[in-house]
């Protein structure tokens, strides 16, 4: 159950934060809440960091595609790898849920609504990470987690010597 219910938490904080966003700031927005942190509203029609953002109606097809593909992907290997391995079954859970998240604001939007945006100020020049949301840090977080989890306990990554043969 821990990555369907982590999967469902992230799915309903990154629905609510988007639409409070949408609500309460307005597009192109930002309001600083702290020293290199603050609240923006952006459509982002592309993937991380807006790559294919310029793409027409058959590219975006099949960026829908692909990310679904990945979802089912995701939600796939979260059952069959991650029984008995809680980092594991958090970590599926995670990603399924922040992929969710943004695969729904493309299917109802066409965009993704991002709205954290982070900078470092050094002398007169700022480096700024460009702007996401709670499902891109879900994503990110669990994509972490697996690979320390796979890096300290490679024995259980290729599963018993029946799964290595090929045989299940």
């Amino acid at each position: 159950m821990l990555p369907w219910v982590t999967a469902a938490v992230i799915l309903f904080s990154d629905r609510l934060s988007k639409l409070w966003i949408m609500k309460n700031v307005p597009l192109g927005a930002s309001e600083e809440i702290m020293p290199g942190l603050s609240l923006s509203h952006v459509h982002n029609p592309g993937i991380a960091f807006s790559l294919f953002a310029d793409g027409g109606p058959l590219s975006r097809l099949l960026l829908h595609a692909v990310i679904l593909t990945s979802v089912m992907l995701i939600a796939w290997m979260m059952v069959r790898h991650g029984k008995g391995r809680r980092v594991v079954a958090f970590s599926f859970g995670l990603i399924l849920g922040g992929a969710f998240g943004n695969l729904l604001d493309r299917v109802l939007y066409g965009w993704v609504v991002d709205f954290i945006h982070v900078w470092v100020k050094a002398g007169n020049k700022i480096w700024a990470w460009p702007d996401f949301n709670v499902a891109d840090s879900a994503i990110c977080v669990g994509a972490v987690l697996l690979v320390i989890s796979e890096l300290r306990n490679p024995a259980q990554t290729s599963g018993t010597k029946a799964d290595a043969s090929g045989s299940d």
